[in-house]
């Protein structure tokens, strides 16, 4: 594609910024957000690069960090003052090379431009600034730079004015990308590296919350440090710790888990770290703990804020000293375990409490990882649904295909005291209950129905229940249809005089389901 001049419409550039904006808008990881961004910054303008290096906190370098085109080495950094990305960094402004041949401050690091390129090609670098933390000036935290074919000096002012627009919509993401950068010097400096591991087929994180909580999973889980879970009963935590086990280097030995709250205080003992036959009464043989079964994997603990504290002691000594003794024996042996904990308990205040021994806190406490209650990451519910619909359909042999509108709102609008938990008991009944191909709001519990978790706050009456059944049904037949209300009036056994006088009744919008449809279909073709 040309790259636009001057006189070519302003709309050119407004209808790329819009794009750019729904770019950064939507929910995918930050870095393939802004890969996205580089890439329609090229195909939609003509450059023929477009590449952003970011300010590393540890050297203070600039790095290379995202291209859309092939470059010769992933480790080009790029010092404050030098060539054309370092003056920009230093100085904080743009910097326009009509020909970069004729520039001998013109380095060439990352891509090897040939002396032919060199001679055919301009370049644009401009600044991305963020805030500093104290308010009072502007830092400059990156540089976006783009390649060009010749052209005017006018319209390579007017291509570096919209740039330096596009670096003011991404500033933020790039601090984002830089504190991540921060992070994962810090993990690498704990022996922490940052591993990329897809995440389980049955975790699903559409949520930008979730997303964190599996990268923070991936760069702890190479690792042999202790991972403390955080977050309410329901909401994942066993389900994170399968996933950091099966991406460490333990992943073929065993994981060993247990519940310490399902245990009374006198059992605890035994179970974790075995007793000799004798012991106590009722020990009839010599029995291996769970330290013992797990040496060499992976021991996860749920709910240890419910050990007792002679309990706590014995995990502590385990943990430091990589021995255990079996209750009714003075013998030592030796475990090696990674310790994986979880609690929903707040464990700052079990400590004020001496409910909680403050050595054994900061021992587990190496690697917190806070997994958020459902309620506060509500784009992973309707994800949710679909993933345990879809499990108990085929567990049940059920022929139930999707979820209706309405009860999509209620299960979008209701509080989920018992999160993911909570949600998939929801799931498994609505499944069992319905007959047809869809689950509706009548398929749901009770509780999601109440005043608290309704749109309108008021119980419905029975003719008002009615009419918002047959819009539903309605709604969900257009939908299926593409808004073609003849095949409608077939498929529900009415005429088509019933459906256009409902239609009009409901104020349904029939257009907007013809044009889901065909962008259905183009996504499709696009897809294939």
């Amino acid at each position: 594609m040309a790259i636009h001049h001057q006189d070519a419409p302003d709309v050119a550039y407004l209808t790329t910024l819009q794009q750019i904006q729904d770019v950064l808008g939507s929910e995918g990881p930050l870095e393939e957000s802004l890969n996205a961004l580089l890439k329609t910054l090229a195909e939609d303008m003509g450059y023929i690069r477009a590449f952003l290096v970011i300010m590393d906190p540890k050297t203070e370098n600039l790095k290379l960090s995202l291209t859309y085109s092939p470059a010769m080495s992933e480790e080009v950094t790029y010092a404050p003052g030098k060539g054309i990305v370092g003056r920009v960094f230093e100085t904080g402004k743009p910097v326009i090379v009509p020909r970069m041949s004729d520039d001998p401050g013109f380095l060439n690091k990352a891509f090897g431009r040939s002396e032919e390129e060199l001679k055919k090609l301009g370049f644009i670098c401009v600044p991305v600034l963020n805030r500093s933390p104290e308010g009072e000036r502007m830092d400059v935290i990156g540089a976006l730079s783009v390649d060009v074919p010749l052209i005017p000096m006018d319209d390579m002012e007017g291509h570096r004015q919209f740039l330096e627009v596009v670096a003011g919509f991404i500033a933020y993401h790039v601090a984002r990308l830089q504190e991540e950068m921060a992070m994962q010097n810090h993990l690498l400096t704990q022996g922490v590296t940052s591993g990329e591991t897809s995440p389980p087929a049955n975790f699903v994180a559409a949520s930008k919350a979730m997303r964190m909580v599996l990268r923070q999973g991936a760069q702890v889980a190479p690792s042999r440090a202790t991972v403390l879970l955080r977050g309410e009963s329901g909401t994942g935590k066993e389900l994170l710790a399968e996933f950091i086990h099966a991406a460490s280097p333990r992943a073929d030995k065993p994981l060993i888990k247990l519940n310490c709250a399902a245990l009374p205080s006198e059992l605890i003992e035994s179970e974790l770290f075995g007793h000799q036959k004798g012991a106590f009464t009722g020990a009839f043989q010599t029995k291996r703990g769970l330290f013992e079964i797990a040496d060499q994997g992976t021991l996860f603990l749920d709910e240890i804020g419910e050990l007792s504290l002679d309990a706590q002691a014995k995990v502590l000594r385990a943990i430091q000293e990589k021995e255990i003794q079996r209750v009714g024996s003075e013998q030592t042996i030796t475990v090696d375990v990674r310790l994986i904990c979880a609690t929903h308990q707040p464990l700052e205040e079990l400590l004020e409490k001496g409910l909680f021994r403050e050595d054994l806190y900061y021992r587990i406490n190496v690697f917190p990882v806070f997994i958020p209650p459902l309620k506060e990451r509500r784009e992973d519910i309707l994800p949710l649904s679909e993933h345990f619909l879809e499990d108990f359909t085929r567990e049940y042999g059920k022929q139930v295909r999707r979820i209706s509108t309405p009860a999509i709102e209620l299960l979008t609008m209701y509080h989920w005291p018992g999160n993911v938990r909570e949600l998939r008991n929801c799931m498994e009944r609505a499944v069992l209950l319905c007959e047809e191909e869809v689950i509706r709001t009548y398929h749901l519990p009770p509780t999601l129905q109440t005043a608290e978790s309704s749109a309108t706050g008021t119980n419905l009456s029975f003719g008002e229940a009615v009419a918002k059944f047959e819009q539903e049904l309605l709604v969900d037949s257009l939908k299926k249809t593409g808004g073609n209300m003849l095949q409608s009036a077939r498929d529900l056994r009415v005429s088509y005089r019933i459906v256009n006088y409902k239609v009009k009744k409901y104020g349904i919008d029939v257009k907007r389901f013809s044009q889901s449809k065909s962008k259905r279909k183009k996504t499709k073709t696009s897809q294939s």
